[in-house]
């Protein structure tokens, strides 16, 4: 295989082959799922009858936007939901997440997370960490939480034993995030859901769905999750959304979120499109081929990394249920090296060169590498890690996989340059 255009070494020519043959079939795996969510999006966009007319811009109150409402019956039929609000007003999943945990939330009730501590940005909201300014503990909303199974799954046990028969929600956050854990599969979360139910049958099980979108055949809401979250700039929004986010589920929850969103009585049929709708259609019709694209940069890199001798999760052949790929890396000029290639193979800012910093909210200096269309895409090849033990980098994204797959070579092309692989 030729690459005319970039110097990389022969012995990461070599592994790039050897590991290609290696993964074929697993590549061949992501194709079915990538075909089975296409056709599934296809259907969506025909049964709502999608045209020309619904990219129409609206401004001011927003009232009558065809496209807005289309936009949300697509993502509704695509999801498996009821249901779904899709604004590009939606600052961040953190953003959409907050909007629909106030959305069902009421003073009083207790929020249980049953996959241990939530992602960072979370913490703030409920008011574990800062100082609780408009937190949902500041409204009287409590929280407790599960930990996970020293192998980093639920503890179906102690998850019955917590439930109380009133619990309001029961909250599951399906993707690692920057932890070693194995992010869930459905059949996982399903199995949760089906507890949770079974000890607290008017329980609201939600689901922080971000980086797990099309990663498999169906979404939590179509296995018993009664809302599900996630963010445009990742897998649903198909590296074409600016920005934005979903909620999707049962009908009557998403109306109370779109409550929390504009204000009672008004909820969803309100909100200017601003000239939107055109990218975020496109966005959502292109997500289950980008995602697939992305978990096929995920398997490659894998495989690569451990030809090296590097230990990763989830390891090439492992069942997958989102894009996040982990290397440990093993030393901190490693990881500051695999950084630095991932940067080379951006087509945005790839002569930037990455270096540690001291990132707001971390106890060490931490170094990320990520040129993209949309900033903070994660859906686009970037990787990231603190520098402290095991020196891992999370890596995820890859609009298509010769790009993704190229960006992976020129990061152990980095490494080699600097003596990590030998």
């Amino acid at each position: 295989m030729l690459y005319p255009y970039f110097q990389i070494d022969e012995k990461i020519k070599k592994a790039s082959e050897a590991v290609l043959r290696q993964v074929a079939l697993r590549l061949q795996e992501i194709d079915v799922i990538i075909d089975y969510n296409q056709q599934k999006m296809m259907a969506a966009f025909q049964t709502v009858g999608v045209s020309e007319s619904h990219f129409v811009s609206s401004t001011g109150y927003g009232y009558g936007d065809r496209g807005r409402d289309a936009l949300d019956a697509v993502y509704a039929l695509a999801l498996g939901a009821e249901d779904a609000l899709v604004r590009h007003n939606f600052v961040s999943g953190t953003h959409a997440l907050t909007v629909a945990l106030f959305g069902v939330l009421r003073p009083g009730d207790t929020m249980l997370s049953v996959t241990g501590m939530p992602y960072d940005t979370l913490r703030g909201v409920i008011g574990i960490t800062g100082n609780g300014n408009g937190s949902l503990k500041e409204f009287g909303i409590g929280y407790e939480q599960v930990e996970l199974t020293d192998q980093g799954m639920p503890d179906y046990a102690a998850i019955e034993q917590a439930i109380q028969t009133n619990q309001k929600m029961v909250y599951i956050q399906r993707s690692r995030g920057y932890s070693l854990r194995p992010s869930f599969t459905v059949e996982e979360i399903e199995k949760i859901a089906v507890l949770a139910k079974k000890k607290a049958p008017d329980c609201i099980v939600m689901v922080d769905n971000c980086y797990g979108e099309f990663v498999q055949k169906e979404e939590p809401v179509s296995r018993g999750v009664d809302l599900m979250v996630g963010s445009l700039i990742k897998n649903p929004g198909g590296g074409i959304a600016p920005t934005g986010g979903y909620i999707a589920g049962r009908k009557d929850l998403v109306e109370s979120c779109s409550y929390r969103l504009t204000t009672p009585a008004t909820g969803k049929e309100i909100g200017a499109t601003l000239g939107n709708n055109r990218e975020l259609f496109l966005g959502a019709f292109q997500a289950p081929h980008v995602t697939g694209e992305a978990l096929k940069t995920a398997v490659f890199t894998s495989a690569l990394m451990e030809y090296f001798g590097y230990d990763v999760t989830p390891r090439w052949d492992e069942p997958r249920a989102d894009i996040i790929q982990t290397i440990m890396l093993k030393r901190e000029e490693a990881l500051i090296a695999f950084c630095q290639g991932i940067q080379k193979g951006a087509p945005i800012d790839s002569f930037v060169i990455p270096e540690p910093w001291d990132m707001p909210g971390y106890d060490c200096q931490v170094i990320m590498a990520a040129g993209a269309f949309t900033l903070g895409a994660s859906i686009e090849l970037s990787a990231d890690g603190p520098l402290r033990e095991p020196y891992a980098a999370w890596m995820q994204g890859g609009l298509n996989f010769h790009s993704g797959k190229l960006g992976a070579m020129l990061a152990a092309q980095s490494m080699l340059e600097k003596g990590m692989i030998k």
